[in-house]
């Protein structure tokens, strides 16, 4: 195949794992999207305010993390931006990805800026999230009772 339309097809299967993977938090299929996108030995750390809170590794830590962190919402939503990628061989690339997520629940709303960077390895014709650096950049939380009109 000629390297250049392979790369974009690669380009788009990252592009589809990274969107995949906010579809399914949002969705509320945390086992998929843990064991469909990730490697099992994948590396997932989460900065908030410049500190490191979370640092998990493998299958079953990353889905006990992720499922008690978001047993605290009712609703997730998850906007994904600009994905740059830059490829290091045929099997490995990186890529940094800017998205938007809102958490909310019966009392706040909590909308975060997160800017990850990603590690990919292809593996059986399948890329898959081999590392995940994600840093929450901006974090904003807005009392649901605050929200409401005068009317309500």
């Amino acid at each position: 195949m000629n390297p250049l339309l392979q790369q974009l097809l690669d380009r788009q299967a990252l592009r589809d794992v990274v969107d995949t993977f906010s579809n399914l938090a949002d969705e509320w299929r945390i086992h998929e999207q843990v064991v469909q996108l990730f490697t099992p030995d994948a590396v997932v750390n989460t900065h908030i305010n410049g500190q490191l809170v979370y640092e998990m590794q493998g299958h079953e830590e990353i889905e006990r993390v992720f499922t008690d962190f978001t047993k605290q919402f009712d609703t997730m939503y998850h906007s994904n931006g600009q994905h740059t990628v830059t490829f290091h061989s045929k099997t490995h690339a990186s890529a940094v990805l800017y998205c938007m997520v809102k958490l909310a629940n019966a009392t706040e709303i909590q909308t975060h800026s997160v800017r990850y960077l990603d590690d990919f390895i292809k593996q059986d014709d399948k890329w898959l999230i081999q590392k995940r650096v994600a840093h929450f950049m901006i974090s904003e939380t807005q009392s649901k009772l605050a929200s409401k009109s005068p009317n309500e």
